[in-house]
């Protein structure tokens, strides 16, 4: 089985590479706590505009608590280049009919896979009418969530749609325990499971 690529370096290239440019990137967030690191460390580099889209949380009353949580954080950091929050569209049928048959997989697994699919599809698609140089995901700073699998499905849509996916692997270099820290210093609300109502029982 062939080595899978350290996301972090392929990171790290890119953004060496910037010189004095500051590129517009698409940054796809699930929630408040997995953004703030991933903020602090891109925000020196590029303009961002941080889309929350996840038809997968339910109930609505926990998507709109940490709807309003990442505008509180992006409102309240003191970053380097600006952040845009970006609202995306919240209908949980779309979830439910692409993870339709799937209900009892174990968690981390297919079900989880096309969640991802679901997700980086609308940031790429948003990305490529917006014309921004790259798009991402803050999903990859969770030690619960498939770097390599993230890395993959984003790779492959940013060539479907003609706009370069940044790689990543944030829980690398202390990322995951930076949002741990960040997330007490700005009192941020810390769900107990990932979004979906399969995740919660």
């Amino acid at each position: 089985m062939p080595e899978m690529p350290n996301y972090q370096i392929e990171l790290e290239k890119i953004i060496n590479s910037l010189g004095d440019r500051v590129p517009r990137l698409l940054l796809h967030s699930c929630c408040a706590p997995c953004s703030s690191y991933c903020l602090e460390y891109l925000s020196d580099h590029f303009e961002i505009t941080d889309l929350f889209y996840n038809p997968n949380i339910f109930p609505e009353e926990e998507y709109r608590h940490r709807e309003n949580e990442l505008q509180r954080l992006i409102a309240q950091m003191p970053l380097k280049h600006p952040v845009t929050f970006l609202a995306g569209n919240y209908d949980p049928k779309e979830f439910f009919d692409a993870v339709k048959g799937l209900e009892r997989v174990p968690e981390g697994g297919e079900r989880c896979f096309i969640c991802y699919e679901l997700r980086l599809r609308e940031a790429a698609r948003i990305a490529a009418e917006g014309n921004f140089d790259f798009f991402t995901t803050t999903l990859t700073i969770s030690p619960l969530k498939n770097a390599d699998k993230l890395n993959e499905i984003g790779q492959a849509l940013g060539r479907e749609y003609g706009v370069a996916f940044l790689p990543s692997d944030f829980k690398k270099k202390n990322g995951y325990k930076r949002s741990i820290e960040l997330s007490r210093e700005y009192d941020l609300y810390r769900q107990n499971f990932c979004g979906c109502v399969f995740s919660r029982s």
